[in-house]
């Protein structure tokens, strides 16, 4: 899975619980949850999403691994590199 589609995959969860965020204008390197002001529970819906389309659990120790939309693609990028094969 390429990252494209990972991120795809991560703008589309974000979408599907917040739908009023644009996810085309969100910039990739400033602190997420601040441009999509969700608080903890969607951010939750956010990792259950990502578990629906990825395969991939986010264990809590994880969760600052998404600061940025960058960061949270590379961090799955790695998690689903590793589910696979």
């Amino acid at each position: 899975m390429t990252e494209e589609q990972i991120r795809a995959a991560l703008l589309e969860s974000i979408v599907a619980v917040a739908p009023e965020v644009d996810a085309a204008a969100l910039a990739a390197d400033t602190d997420l949850r601040d441009q999509i002001d969700i608080d903890s529970y969607d951010f939750l819906q956010v990792l259950v999403g990502l578990h629906e389309r990825l395969g991939v659990d986010v264990p809590e120790t994880d969760y600052q691994r998404f600061r940025t939309l960058d960061s949270a693609v590379r961090y799955l990028a790695g998690r689903v590199q590793g589910s696979s094969d």
